[in-house]
């Protein structure tokens, strides 16, 4: 197709919330050496575009400024040694600037869309899958016949989590924050969900022998009590700090219990990090999707210029799995 000189798309007009997020149009982007422009169909809704519009995250240096960081669609353009085809259809991990009609990404960074499911479905993979199999496999080690938590269960993160590890033969716990949300960690696979108002997930997982691997978002007052909850030996992934990123520990259980406290972001990594995790999952865990064994979650969609009721949405925390943005749908 012919790409046209425009395009819409929604922008942060100023730091703040869900309120400034305002449709405009802007310029099509166009695709340089090893990149592709993709025609959106959905766009993926993640907590970083609320830190983003907050002014809590700046974006990568070359990155649009715009919010946005995983997509579905149908690639338009290409560039040289970029790999793939016009009429391809992809999901894609973007560096920003989903919230828009077209958007340019590296080619390593896309995925076609696995047999059996949709656009909108699609839109879902690209940053939990990345992330999750970045920081519970590559980071955190999981293998099978290991006790998994993962906080937050019922988000997209969580739900991820929870069906891969399962899917890898681990013992999965998650916490969630009502009854409701527990039972559907639990349909999902994990043996225990823990409602974190009411139960010591410490008391929990120590009473199972403590957890091998803790994937956590929360931080801040969390960071001592997973510490608690870990195994001897165990490993505490950090991705975020919803609860702040500061805490008093002290180190020496982690030295006397050989434990290991790590963590990374995926926006910031390079390239060609974030290349070789689109391989892998392509590798390990496209096939599963592919024959049905994991599926993305959705828990509703809004149209492209409804962004600022998406985030309301995402950050009262009433939602279970993905929230996704429809710009062209299928």
């Amino acid at each position: 197709m012919t790409l046209p000189d425009s395009m819409n798309v929604v922008e942060i007009s100023a730091p703040g919330g869900p309120e400034v997020l305002k449709p405009v149009t802007r310029e099509v982007p166009r695709a340089g050496a090893g990149e592709v422009v993709i025609r959106i169909a959905f766009a993926g809704v993640n907590r970083p575009d609320a830190l983003q519009r907050a002014g809590a995250y700046a974006p990568p240096e070359g990155a649009s400024d715009l919010p946005g960081l995983e997509c579905s669609g149908e690639i338009v353009e290409v560039g040289e040694g970029a790999g793939w085809t016009v009429g391809d259809r992809v999901c894609a991990l973007l560096p920003g600037g989903g919230y828009a009609e077209f958007v340019r990404t590296p080619g390593a960074h896309c995925l076609p869309v696995p047999d059996g499911l949709s656009m909108q479905q699609a839109a879902c993979l690209p940053e939990t899958y990345f992330t999750v199999w970045s920081n519970v496999f590559e980071r955190g080690r999981l293998t099978g016949g290991e006790r998994f938590l993962v906080h937050g269960g019922s988000s997209g993160i969580g739900t991820t989590a929870i069906q891969l590890a399962r899917e890898w033969g681990a013992r999965v716990f998650a916490t969630a924050g009502t009854d409701e949300k527990c039972a559907f960690c639990a349909d999902l696979g994990a043996e225990r969900a823990i409602n974190y108002k009411r139960e010591d997930f410490v008391e929990i997982l120590r009473g199972e022998g403590g957890a091998d691997l803790i994937l956590d978002m929360v931080g801040g007052d969390y960071i001592p009590r997973n510490v608690k909850a870990l195994a001897d030996d165990g490993r505490l992934v950090q991705i975020a700090f919803l609860g702040g990123p500061k805490a008093e520990l002290n180190f020496a259980q982690v030295m006397m219990r050989r434990l290991t406290i790590t963590g990374s972001t995926l926006r910031p990594q390079s390239d060609l990090a974030k290349g070789r995790i689109a391989e892998a999952l392509g590798t390990h865990v496209w096939p599963l999707l592919a024959a049905g064994k994991v599926a993305p979650i959705l828990d509703s969609t809004f149209d492209l210029v409804d962004a600022a009721e998406a985030h309301a949405l995402m950050e009262s925390s009433n939602h279970m799995g993905k929230i996704v943005l429809k710009v062209a749908g299928e």
